[in-house]
């Protein structure tokens, strides 16, 4: 063999091996990581500090808003949702303690103690958030926790996928300081010094209890943190819009480790990738009977089922397989999931109208 023989069986060789590690990788994470649907969801709801009578049954709406979707839609067992608010006396039979310091810090400490590895945890602050000598805020009675307190707290669910939703004004400091491997970061504010009244919160919770189900992009039945946050984001640009004001409160995500927050995630470039796959789930079987009964459908939106599988196996070798090659697979299996909500788009035109690309 010449020369430029042996070079391109070396490539081919160099490139059959990437693949069978890739493969051969993805192979084995599947036999430890727990399928979509036996994925437990664990829910903890702070409001903070309201300072109006007006603002803490707002807060109060938002937080039962994302309750009882988690509880009676999701079929969450109340054991997995903890609410603590500023006052117990606004709703004694749902807020199970007053937001404290102590009280979130215990918090926090429970579902330490009661969630499995890779269960998925979120955590949704609603109230008033500050920024004071160089520090981010979130209000509480009492003592306030700040970013790199809660920074700590989260330290504590390494083992966790952890979604923290900060709906707070001047939320955006968040992101910086609790970016981290396993973490969706999602605020109502791209800085710190965007303090004005907020109303991201509300079409947040509002995602999950969508009768509508406007929300669920892809019509799974299931309504992912992604799908959850640009619902929020294109209803708050909608609201100002048609009031006439200039819009003060940008929302952004960050999941992907870099601290730094996009406003229009994209799987494929920037944040999304993890979002996407995270959602509000009682665990196996769950949302399952919400799949259409029509047989072709219901193969269809199980294989997407399966497709995100793949996707949450190769999140885990992320750091232990070249970066080039995990983005190259990502995208493939990103792309054969759009491939696949198309499909299903088409085949239920008949009934929902015509294909939405």
């Amino acid at each position: 063999t010449d020369a430029r023989g042996v070079g391109l069986s070396a490539v081919a060789r160099a490139g059959m091996m990437s693949r069978w590690r890739v493969a051969s990788t993805l192979a084995v994470v599947a036999l430890f990581v727990a399928p979509v649907g036996a994925q437990q969801t664990h829910i903890l709801v702070l409001t903070g500090l309201s300072g109006d009578p007006a603002y803490a049954e707002q807060f109060h709406t938002w937080a039962t808003t994302l309750v009882d979707a988690a509880t009676e839609r999701y079929e969450l067992p109340a054991e997995q949702v903890t609410y603590l608010g500023e006052k117990t006396a606004i709703d004694p039979e749902r807020v199970d303690g007053r937001s404290t310091r102590e009280n979130v810090e215990q918090a926090f400490r429970d579902i330490a103690d009661q969630a499995q590895p890779n269960d998925h945890v979120l955590v949704l602050l609603i109230g008033h958030g500050s920024y004071n000598s160089g520090e981010s805020r979130f209000n509480l009675p009492g003592r306030d926790l700040t970013a790199k307190d809660y920074a700590l707290l989260l330290d504590l669910l390494s083992a966790q996928q952890v979604t923290f939703v900060n709906t707070a004004t001047s939320s955006g400091g968040f992101i910086e300081v609790l970016s981290g491997e396993g973490r969706t970061v999602v605020t109502a504010t791209r800085s710190s010094g965007q303090w004005n009244e907020t109303v991201f919160g509300g079409y947040f919770v509002a995602a999950f209890s969508d009768a509508e189900d406007e929300s669920d992009q892809n019509k799974d039945g299931r309504v992912s943190m992604l799908e959850a946050f640009e619902y929020a984001t294109a209803q708050v640009a909608r609201v100002y819009e048609s009031d006439g004001r200039l819009q003060t409160e940008h929302a952004l995500l960050d999941d992907n480790g870099d601290g730094e927050g996009a406003r229009e995630p994209d799987p494929l470039t920037t944040d999304g990738a993890m979002a996407r796959t995270l959602f509000i789930t009682a665990g196996e079987g769950a949302g399952l009977a919400q799949l259409p009964d029509d047989p072709a459908l219901r193969a269809l939106y199980l294989e997407r089922l399966e497709l995100q599988e793949q996707i949450e196996a190769l999140q885990l070798t992320r750091g232990g397989l070249d970066d080039a090659l995990y983005q190259a697979e990502m995208e493939k299996l990103l792309v054969a999931m759009a491939l696949k909500s198309r499909e299903i788009r088409a085949l239920e035109g008949d009934e929902v109208g015509p294909p939405n690309d």
